[in-house]
């Protein structure tokens, strides 16, 4: 992921360090399946050390991963917009460190704050965004006859 999207990148000192306040550092060895599509988004992550791998349900087959995500990235985004459910999938590809945010207080915080509570949703955009972009060119390397091009 570009460094435009990081949480570093994407929110002012002053925000960034009032999300923090309501982190907490969590760990998970290899294979951990952090969420599952179609269920309850109550927590997102932002990756320390390690990868996590975004996935999709796919009937009679194993998951198709969608894209890997490694350190500063935002694990999760589906906690933003009602009706708070998971989208994809998401599973560890190695042992990670993150910092994981209760994201019922973190929308409060935002409802609080409609300055704080903007920032975060341009930087969610800009998330958002950036992998629906990559999600393209990943589909049309995969499926377009000659392939993405020039993008």
């Amino acid at each position: 992921m570009t460094s435009a999207t990081t949480l570093a990148a994407s929110l002012p000192a002053g925000h960034r360090e009032r999300l923090m306040r309501y982190a907490r550092e969590v760990s998970f060895d290899v294979s951990v399946r952090l969420f599952v599509e179609g269920h309850r988004a109550d927590r997102f992550w932002i990756i320390r050390t390690g990868t996590v791998a975004l996935d999709l349900h796919v009937p009679g087959r194993r998951p198709a991963v969608i894209e890997t995500l490694g350190h500063g990235e935002l694990v999760g985004w589906s906690w933003h917009f009602p009706p708070y459910v998971w989208h994809l999938g998401a599973v560890t590809t190695t042992p990670v460190r993150a910092w994981e945010f209760d994201a019922e207080a973190v929308r409060a915080l935002c409802d609080e704050d409609a300055e704080f509570g903007r920032a975060i949703a341009v930087w969610i955009g800009r998330v958002v965004a950036h992998r629906l972009h990559e999600t393209r060119v990943r589909l049309l390397d995969l499926y377009a006859p000659y392939g993405s091009g020039n993008t």
